[in-house]
């Protein structure tokens, strides 16, 4: 068995698979099968207990408590493109602080278990995306997500292409003042649409009197791009595949990162590094301006810049990708402020991988807001276990002025 991280895929080796989601308190599990554009079809793509079958794709409750969504992958129709698994708490109001949903991808024929992940550092989340099913040149695959909503299943839904309406008001309780406008809707998460569960799809657009209830806006879809198109300019929490032309990058790449003062603040020394993580998230070595080299050459910091003055990249570090060992599956590249200084002090912080031989700029991550804090995860890359590399903008603010403050709150992160 597998355990994964966010972001990491492993193809599957069974036609027929089940999701097993499972936590300490009730979920409820859905799937949704989207096409090329993301999303859903009809109604009859969302699976969930109010409607538990669809094409090639059923819900059922999971044989040790939870609920399982089994992908026959052979009967997925060819306009699809992925099966997204996600859970919702079924208590109204409740997060998942505290809690941590399990997703496990058995073999739905014989029940061996391919792999299992987690969603780490969960805490206002009401939904979120567990895993996905997806086909990539023919062959299908799983992918940890992890992606979370602060809206419930509604921002899920509204995200797929699912409008929901509100319930009707029972006849027996007419005199039932309404609910007021923001308020979520009265039924329990998965309950869907009009009295008969169904969702309704996003076109033609709904009624203004059926539109969902105001709720803050989900977060950056984790969408996938690669490099085909050139330049990619990432979002927080954004990924992008290092394929070009159907083929993996396994060069040699660098990471700059750079940074102003804040207007009329002093010059201010940030050190940027890297830490190098093994699958079990566990610090394999980390590379900063104390240690310029690490892995036998396979990384290397290009030194300390004492202001942040000039143009261009500020500290740059070199990652030979192909040289990097096996056992090393993930890197995340911070900047933390030794002096003290808080980010707050910090204008234009960026962080941007390029091709070493060339010098083309392939990636770029520019921090669009800044926190009173010492330390800042800016982008991590992670091995898929078909070998290719992806990488994720995090922008994730922490309380720490050194690299080793830093390996936890990465580690976790992966």
């Amino acid at each position: 068995m597998t355990a994964m991280t966010p972001g990491s895929n492993l193809p599957l080796s069974a036609v027929r698979v089940a999701v097993d989601v499972t936590a300490p308190v009730r979920l409820d599990v859905s799937g949704l099968l989207l096409a090329a554009d993301g999303k859903v079809r009809s109604d009859d793509d969302f699976v969930f207990y109010n409607q538990p079958a669809g094409p090639g794709v059923t819900h059922s409750a999971a044989a040790g408590g939870g609920d399982t969504i089994t992908v026959d992958t052979a009967a997925v129709p060819e306009g699809i493109d992925k099966i997204v698994v996600t859970a919702s708490l079924d208590t109204p109001g409740a997060t998942f602080a505290g809690t941590e949903p399990t997703g496990t991808v058995r073999n739905a024929d014989d029940g061996s278990v391919l792999a299992s992940f987690t969603p780490p550092q969960l805490g206002t989340e009401t939904a979120l995306v567990v895993v996905e099913i997806y086909r990539r040149a023919g062959a299908w695959k799983v992918r940890a997500v992890g992606q979370g909503y602060a809206n419930g299943l509604a921002g899920i839904a509204t995200d797929f292409g699912v409008s929901v309406e509100e319930p009707a008001a029972p006849a027996a309780t007419p005199q039932a003042p309404p609910a007021p406008p923001a308020a979520p809707p009265a039924a329990p998460a998965g309950q869907w649409g009009p009295p008969t569960g169904a969702p309704v799809p996003a076109a033609p657009p709904a009624p203004a009197a059926a539109a969902p209830p105001a709720a803050p806006a989900a977060p950056p879809a984790p969408g996938k791009i690669n490099l085909d198109k050139g330049r990619v300019s990432l979002q927080k929490n954004q990924t992008v595949s290092l394929v070009k032309g159907g083929r993996p990058l396994l060069s040699s790449v660098r990471m700059g990162l750079g940074w102003e003062p804040a207007f009329r603040s002093k010059s201010i020394d940030l050190d940027a590094s890297v830490i190098a993580y093994g699958p079990d998230r566990k610090k394999v070595d980390n590379c900063f301006f104390g240690k310029l080299t690490i892995l036998n050459g396979a990384i290397q910091h290009s030194g300390d810049n004492l202001t942040g003055e000039g143009a261009g990249d500020d500290e740059a570090i070199t990652v030979h990708l192909g040289g990097l060992p096996p056992q090393v599956t993930g890197l995340v590249f911070v900047v933390n402020s030794f002096s003290g200084q808080k980010f707050s002090d910090v204008a234009k912080a960026y962080c941007r991988l390029l091709d070493a031989q060339s010098g083309e700029e392939l990636v770029r991550f520019d921090l669009t807001h800044s926190e009173p804090r010492t330390g800042v995860m800016m982008a991590k890359l992670i091995r898929q276990f078909s070998g290719e590399w992806e990488m994720t903008a995090m922008g994730e603010y922490v309380d720490s002025r050194t690299v080793r403050g830093m390996v936890k709150p990465a580690g976790q992160a992966l």
